[in-house]
């Protein structure tokens, strides 16, 4: 295999890997889930200011990709728990190095209210 070959394929492969994390929720929800599963309610308490809009279109967008499974438990009312797949704990090691990459090299900017970002 040629060397410009390998490239484009190592582009497509990082591309693949980035549509996962598009947008700022998907990375917090994936790190979220991280720590366990989560019920919708739990995680929109712990995402403090998502939208319900926003946190469906993440979790809908991440059910695509198969980095998370959606499990629905048949009680009144019904009650719906998210979790990592084998595929979405892999990505865990990536999150990390990013957010080690961010510390070491980032530049840490304010928002509006004093707080840092992440």
């Amino acid at each position: 295999m040629d060397v410009r070959k390998e490239d484009e394929l190592c582009l497509v492969s990082i591309r693949e890997a980035l549509e996962v994390v598009r947008g700022k929720w998907s990375f917090l929800v994936l790190s979220l889930l991280s720590l366990g599963p989560q019920r919708f309610n739990q995680m929109r308490r712990n995402l403090d200011n998502i939208s319900i809009k926003s946190l469906t279109d993440v979790l809908r967008h991440l059910e695509q990709y198969k980095v998370i499974n959606r499990e629905v438990f048949p009680t009144l009312p019904v009650a719906v728990e998210y979790s990592l797949t084998d595929k979405g704990r892999e990505y865990i090691p990536v999150l990390a190095q990013m957010r080690k990459w961010g510390k070491n090299w980032g530049e840490h900017p304010q928002l509006v209210d004093g707080r840092n970002q992440l």
